[in-house]
């Protein structure tokens, strides 16, 4: 007896439950990996996602091969590559975790209803989320739309299931069929300015995710609840690639934030407030299997309506770091060099976006798309709705981030600025996030010229914020 095991993006062995399922099945195990960009509907990955999903399946690839298994690649439309491993291995059955995107969705359906057809076997895992949407309802049996009750109903289920661990060895047939070459996929981008930049960042693959982990609990849970809004530090987890590629999993995860807080009780704060953040990460994925239109349309309908900008030049310049307010550039360069941003400044960049500069929410969803490692498409288009104020549980249309006073407060001393905007690293921190304010003989001083070696504000704030409350007020139910 031999089974598929389809990987997608759960690209690790340990807490795999449908790699568990496959070896207790008994027979031999063949692990594939299809690439159809065309199944992923409109969101095949971006840049930045394909050149991480070409280290994690080399990654992946290691790992099985290492427990005596292999990886097969294969490429094309996804029902025609499994017709074709069955005939050519005579397997049974096809096993994979669930996705829970809107094509992953429609096209698992359709799969298991052509296996079944066939008398082939399919059975699919949870394995990306801490809870299953149909397991978190409300009263009246229909999904969440507000965060606070959302996490409450979770957390009174009684606790998370604990992860499976990762199989010494893996049952392997006596002829494998024929793979694909990784490189010929060509997954990496050829912009080496940027795959620079994403090469000295991050580490792709289980063994990253897991010393990212180790590195965090180490260095990073303590005091977690306020030093992750602050960019200049190492606050954040920088666990959210790892999580959304599947090379850790959200239970382990939780276990070993769980484990550190049972070890040293003054870290339950702490605890918490990370815990929360997997929770919201949660919410996204339950609101996009509740509205599966959420990437693309408002889920508040007055917001069609909205009267946006549809400025190219103004757009460029906030996707190139060169707006003006230098935690938003600061922030888009730092996406571009690294394929990452920190939160807090995605709210601020977005902000800038959307209601200062009035352009449309799914141009911000789009770049980030195509540039951020952990792009992902429920976290992306639920963020993105949540700061126009359009989407679940979101941000009032009123609140408009002041991106001046945002720096002075989370990057009270510029550390962030000076470290993505290298041509204000000489202006004192009292000027570092208005530098338009700035005394001339303070700018000379510092080697800035407005308008030649850095930019004045694309836009003036306060004009901005007036103009963009007017067009809000347009949309008030009459």
């Amino acid at each position: 007896m031999t089974d598929l095991l389809w990987f997608r993006q759960d690209l690790r062995l340990d807490d795999n439950p449908a790699l568990v399922a496959a070896i207790r099945r008994g027979g031999t195990v063949i692990p594939v990996f299809i690439l159809d960009p065309d199944g992923e509907g409109d969101w095949p990955p971006g840049g930045a996602g394909r050149w991480w999903l070409h280290h994690s399946l080399a990654a992946l690839a290691e790992s099985l091969a290492a427990r005596g298994s292999r990886l097969i690649l294969r490429q094309g439309p996804t029902a025609k590559v499994l017709d074709e491993l069955i005939e050519e291995t005579s397997a049974t059955a096809v096993l994979w975790n669930r996705r829970y995107e809107p094509a992953s969705v429609e096209r698992d359906m359709a799969l298991k209803s052509g296996l079944k057809q066939r008398g082939i076997a399919s059975e699919s895992f949870a394995a990306a989320l801490l809870f299953e949407p149909s397991e978190i309802r409300t009263r009246s049996e229909t999904p969440f739309k507000v965060f606070t009750p959302f996490w409450r109903a979770c957390l009174e289920r009684g606790g998370v299931a604990e992860p499976h661990a990762v199989p010494n060895e893996i049952p392997a047939p006596g002829r494998w069929p024929c793979s694909d070459h990784l490189a010929a996929w060509k997954l990496r981008p050829t912009r080496p300015d940027w795959a620079g930049g994403l090469r000295e960042t991050w580490t792709p693959g289980e063994a990253g995710a897991r010393k990212r982990l180790t590195a965090f609990l180490r260095h990073g849970l303590a005091g977690y609840e306020t030093r992750r809004d602050r960019p200049e530090t190492d606050g954040s987890s920088a666990l959210s690639p790892h999580l959304h590629w599947g090379e850790i999993g959200p239970r382990r995860a939780w276990q070993a934030i769980e484990h550190a807080a049972a070890e040293t009780p003054r870290l339950r704060s702490a605890a918490d407030a990370y815990q929360r953040e997997l929770g919201w990460r949660e919410f996204a994925a339950h609101m996009l299997v509740a509205r599966p239109e959420m990437p693309a349309e408002p889920l508040d309908g007055r917001f069609g309506a909205f009267p946006w900008d549809a400025d190219r030049e103004a757009l460029q310049a906030w996707q190139k770091g060169r707006t003006g307010y230098p935690i938003v550039d600061a922030g888009m360069r730092q996406l571009w060099r690294t394929g990452w941003m920190h939160n807090r400044v995605r709210m601020i960049a977005a902000s800038l976006l959307i209601k200062d500069l009035r352009i449309h929410w799914r141009e911000g969803e789009s770049w980030f798309w195509d540039t951020l490692v952990d792009a992902d498409l429920a976290n992306n288009a639920f963020n993105w709705q949540w700061i126009a104020g359009c989407g679940a549980d979101a941000a009032p249309y009123f609140r408009i981030f002041n991106p001046v006073l945002q720096g002075e407060k989370f990057d009270p001393d510029g550390g962030y600025v000076r470290r993505f905007v290298p041509e204000l690293s000489m202006l004192p921190s009292r000027w570092i996030h208005k530098p338009w304010q700035a005394p001339e003989a303070v700018l000379a001083e510092a080697g800035v010229t407005l308008g030649r070696t850095y930019p004045r504000p694309i836009v003036d704030h306060g004009d901005a914020r007036r103009l963009a409350l007017a067009a809000f007020e347009t949309l008030r139910e009459p």
